[in-house]
């Protein structure tokens, strides 16, 4: 089956806009629970480079869903990773200079 390209276009900026929006709450949840301790720094770190490679790919085949949907992408993932390296050295701040936290044993 042959289709006319802006149905071809239409499904990639479709896949394009359900995949960048999908980092959006995740992003706005580390913010707001200034915590990233559940956020995997390799995974991230992984992703945004394969993000990066796939925005390279769409600008050299000249693909808009390709290149905004991964221009997006990248700024939110790097956004995370930001965040993650910022919460986690405030955090290994806070529990190195404060009192400990750990709850202590009930006494036998």
């Amino acid at each position: 089956m042959v289709l006319p390209p802006w149905t071809i276009t239409a499904v990639g900026s479709v896949a394009a806009v359900c995949t960048t929006a999908a980092f959006v709450p995740q992003v706005v949840r580390v913010h707001r629970l200034k915590s990233a301790a559940e956020i995997s720094l390799t995974t991230f770190l992984v992703f945004s480079v394969g993000t990066g490679t796939w925005l390279i790919y769409g600008l050299l085949v000249r693909s808009l869903p390709i290149i905004f949907a991964n221009g997006i992408t990248l700024i939110l993932a790097l956004a995370l990773v930001s965040l993650k390296l910022s919460y986690d050295r405030a955090a290994r701040r806070l529990l190195g200079e404060g009192p400990s936290i750990a709850p202590t044993p009930p006494p036998r």
